[in-house]
């Protein structure tokens, strides 16, 4: 069973703003959360932070940062992509 990916409104929101490399960074992630789950070590810069979320570079710039909803159902929502000097962490 595949994990289901969600964006936040807010974050959604301001993916428009960002580059398109950025954006297709983010769907490349999304797809690689839905294949194979949230830790994704195969990304830059990777790591879990102390509060249970995710977060990896999508380049020197732009950082995004999910959680685990629910692990029984295999839900992730992207709570935050944008700089690195704006992230939540």
């Amino acid at each position: 069973m595949s994990w289901n990916v969600q964006i936040k409104k807010k974050t959604a929101k301001s993916l428009k703003k960002l580059p398109h490399s950025i954006r297709e960074a983010i769907e490349a992630l999304a797809a690689d959360i839905r294949a194979s789950g949230p830790i994704r070590g195969d990304w830059p810069n990777y790591s879990r932070l102390s509060d249970g979320s995710h977060h990896c570079h999508l380049s020197y710039r732009y950082v995004a940062v999910w959680m685990v909803v629910d692990d029984t159902v295999k839900i992730v929502e992207v709570i935050y992509v944008g700089s690195r000097e704006n992230a939540p962490y």
